[in-house]
């Protein structure tokens, strides 16, 4: 029973996390016209260690992708801008358009994954 809470609750964090920085994004977007307004973001992976409380993935093989050891914040950050508006404004729109793609299709996937395990599960339960 453990194991299946670790797992709901690995998947839900994902979720949560995901959700939080879509709402940072869409707000970066709706302010980009705001004069001084400064481009908001969180580190997907710093929020997830922390929430989770893992570290960095062990390499063991030379096959696999190393992953950046990033620092734990807890903190949304100030995205930088490319280029600097006049205004004061960091929005930069199509930056944030990118972004906001990207974390809502990994949304997405995260949200198959915990399908995928609850049907898993159900299939189990069932005998099928």
């Amino acid at each position: 029973m453990d194991s299946i809470k670790k797992q709901l609750s690995f998947f839900g964090s994902a979720l949560n996390i995901r959700n939080k920085r879509n709402d940072i994004i869409a707000s970066n977007i709706a302010n980009a016209a705001t004069p001084n307004y400064k481009a908001r973001d969180i580190n997907f992976l710093d929020e997830f260690k922390k929430v989770t409380k893992t570290g960095d993935i062990n390499i063991t093989h030379s096959n696999h992708i190393p992953t950046k050891n990033y620092n734990i914040s807890g903190k949304a950050f100030y995205r930088d801008p490319v280029i600097a508006s006049l205004d004061g404004n960091t929005v930069e729109l199509s930056v944030e358009q990118m972004q906001f793609a990207e974390n809502t299709m990994k949304y997405q996937t995260t949200l198959k994954f915990l399908n995928g395990k609850i049907t898993k599960m159900l299939s189990a339960i069932r005998g099928e």
